[in-house]
């Protein structure tokens, strides 16, 4: 392995998955400020993410709608207000 060439920050990192509740345990360079304990009793960094290979519906096979900002209400009020001038 060369040296000096890898991030000082490298460490591993507690990844869970909000929407399933999942919880993944990797190497990553992520900030976090929340730490938790894994399995092992040992207590590394946390970071909360919407969506993980638990949950994407590429890996589960399951469609779902993964709405957390509102982007599909918006788009559905943007296309309904365009349906309305086209009529005029």
């Amino acid at each position: 392995m060369k040296k000096d060439i890898h991030p000082e920050n490298y460490r591993m990192v507690i990844f869970h998955d909000n929407s399933s509740n999942e919880r993944i345990l990797v190497g990553s360079t992520i900030e976090t400020e929340e730490t938790d304990k894994w399995t092992d009793g040992k207590e590394y960094p946390l970071a909360k993410v919407d969506v993980t290979s638990a949950s994407h519906p590429f890996y589960t096979g399951q469609e779902k709608v993964m709405d957390t900002a509102g982007r599909v209400d918006r788009f559905k009020q943007r296309m309904s207000k365009a349906g309305a001038r086209k009529k005029k």
